[in-house]
């Protein structure tokens, strides 16, 4: 798994990863130690989340229009931090993916993975477009007022700590789904404080529409989630 520090990949990379499957390093690597037992349908996965990059990457570039952040703006500020936020929740979704027993939990995961991985395409894009670099030397969240308070041990509103990951490669079983649950409980609360965070930033249409289908998207997977703990008696 990444490390809060770890910038988002170029598009090959990412499509290269994403085809070999989760390594260790970068921001959409390193979940499991080892390889994992892969389960009926994790090629599919894989080649669904290559294609999801592909589409995001398209979609980003449909109605680039003529707005160009600057480096240090609010707006490439957020592309590329949402981008490593995503990216972790691409990760853990990939293990769940494959070491899930739950059809409920494995379709979800799945969900997450798909969506996600489109939407770092299309941020990604962005970066390209504007000129920018995906990666900047400004501190995690510097781009959202009093963001710099919510960053914790370096890690992002809602992401997974290193402990909490090591956990979630030791579990089996119910546990392990529970526990996957609830990471992904806070890492979709963290992603939506951080989508709101540019909503009362930014004027741009495009950054709009993508970070308000952002909370939609997740607040409608916390509900599903909340179901599928208290289904599981884990509430």
């Amino acid at each position: 798994m990444a490390t809060a520090d770890t910038e988002p990949r170029t598009a090959s990379e990412a499509e290269e990863s994403a085809a070999a499957g989760p390594t260790t390093g970068g921001p959409a690597g390193g979940v499991g130690a080892g390889t994992p037992d892969r389960r009926p349908g994790s090629g599919l996965l894989l080649l669904g989340v290559v294609l999801a990059l592909a589409i995001g990457f398209a979609a980003g570039l449909l109605a680039p229009g003529l707005f160009r952040p600057g480096n240090d703006s609010p707006e490439a500020g957020f592309a590329r931090d949402m981008s490593t936020h995503h990216a972790q929740a691409v990760e853990l979704s990939i293990l769940a993916h494959e070491r899930t027993t739950d059809p409920d939990v494995r379709t979800l995961a799945a969900d997450i993975v798909l969506t996600q991985q489109a939407q770092i395409g299309i941020m990604q894009t962005w970066l390209k477009s504007w000129n920018l670099s995906p990666t900047s030397s400004q501190p995690r969240m510097a781009w959202m007022p009093d963001g710099a308070g919510t960053v914790r041990d370096g890690l992002m509103p809602g992401m997974a700590t290193d402990a909490e990951r090591a956990q979630l490669r030791a579990a089996t079983g119910r546990d392990f789904d529970i526990l996957f649950l609830r990471l992904m409980l806070n890492h979709h609360l963290g992603g939506i404080h951080m989508a709101e965070g540019i909503l009362e930033l930014t004027d741009d249409e495009q950054v709009t529409a993508l970070a308000q289908s952002m909370v939609n998207g997740q607040k409608k997977e916390i509900e599903l989630i909340n179901s599928l703990l208290a289904a599981r008696g884990a509430r």
